[in-house]
């Protein structure tokens, strides 16, 4: 059934209709919300709210514009309903260690709330699948130092630079989306460019869409885990840059009012691990491979080393490989694992 077919069935109160309809859309919604929002759970809830805001409202679709553009509508207003109601702010710039103006900005754990995107939401439903998202979500920059760069705009600018340069909409499009002038728009959408430009990495200056992780780079990940697993220092330290960098987020427990933590170079990650390797502290890993952000990524489980229980949910590292080594590990609790299809435990004789 055609779209036009779908939208009179769902007008004439088929809510079947109306499932069908936003379920060609919902995987693309929820890209657009997590951008907004910075947090994977935050942007299912708001993807369900906009299904639910729409069905209620669907008498106010008259059809001047796409039943698509009209589901981004209520999308961005719920996202910045959420952020007017609950602003929060990313750690001040003051805070980042060290202080020296050439050093590379905060990591992306700093702003708290954000959180991993699991790739396997990116993918078509289909092979092949040649949908209305196709190229929205191919278009969209899910990087993780894309997240959190755009977290620091205010909400308005935040939603402008996203349906302009990420989406592609025309400036009256927005301004009518926003009920603003395009005067007002475009002069957001500059504001926010350049404060985005600050916030980015300099290697990240013109930003691209994410793809998949090679097999070169799915090799340094498998040598990486195994360094690990058999405590080797000089491996592990060889699988690093030399200004490598390490950072994740407190454990559960209110971790949007703790600091989260972060290592720089590669000697003082060494350093880091040894407690975990080694002596009275020492812990047994099993890892799982995944992907989040268009990134490798290292879902991490442990326990008490000697010990004959099940291997405890971790984190979960989204790695940045450059020339075959791995220059920065975002880490997270694994809260996150459900998101990824992880189970929370593996069983003592797992591999």
């Amino acid at each position: 059934m055609g779209e036009a077919e779908l939208v009179e069935a769902a007008r004439a109160g088929d809510e079947r209709a109306f499932g069908e309809l936003f379920e060609r859309y919902r995987r693309e919604l929820r890209v657009h919300c997590y951008r907004m929002l910075g947090s994977f759970e935050d942007a299912e809830d708001h993807t369900q709210d906009t299904f639910l805001r729409a069905w209620r409202r669907l008498e106010t679709f008259q059809g001047r514009s796409t039943f698509r553009a009209w589901l981004y509508r209520i999308a961005t207003n719920t996202c910045l309903d959420t952020l007017d109601k609950r602003p929060r702010e990313p750690i001040p710039e003051a805070h980042s260690l060290p202080a020296d103006p050439t050093a590379a900005p905060l990591p992306a754990v700093a702003v708290r709330w954000v959180g991993p995107f699991p790739d396997r939401l990116l993918e078509p439903p289909a092979p092949g699948d040649g949908g209305p998202d196709a190229v929205a979500v191919s278009r969209e920059t899910i990087e993780l130092a894309f997240i959190v760069a755009v977290q620091h705009l205010p909400p308005r600018q935040r939603a402008v630079l996203i349906l302009r340069d990420v989406l592609g909409w025309r400036a009256k499009e927005v301004a009518a989306l926003l009920e603003d002038s395009v005067p007002a728009t475009n002069s957001a959408l500059q504001r926010a460019r350049a404060t985005l430009q600050q916030h980015l990495p300099r290697r990240r200056a013109e930003w691209a869409p994410a793809r998949r992780p090679n097999e070169e780079e799915r090799t340094v990940v498998r040598r990486y885990m195994a360094a690990l697993a058999r405590a080797d220092d000089a491996a592990i330290g060889a699988m690093l840059r030399e200004d490598a960098r390490c950072s994740h987020q407190p454990g559960a427990g209110g971790h949007m009012d703790s600091t989260p933590v972060w290592y720089e170079g590669r000697d003082m990650l060494v350093a880091a691990w040894a407690p975990a390797l080694r002596g009275p502290d020492a812990v047994e890993f099993r890892f799982r491979e995944t992907y989040a952000n268009g990134h490798p990524a290292i879902a991490t489980y442990m326990r008490p080393a000697g010990s004959d229980s099940a291997f405890e949910a971790f984190a979960l590292s989204a790695l940045r490989i450059v020339d075959g080594r791995i220059a920065e590990l975002t880490g997270f609790t694994g809260e996150v694992f459900p998101a990824f299809e992880l189970p929370a435990t593996l069983a003592p004789d797992s591999a």
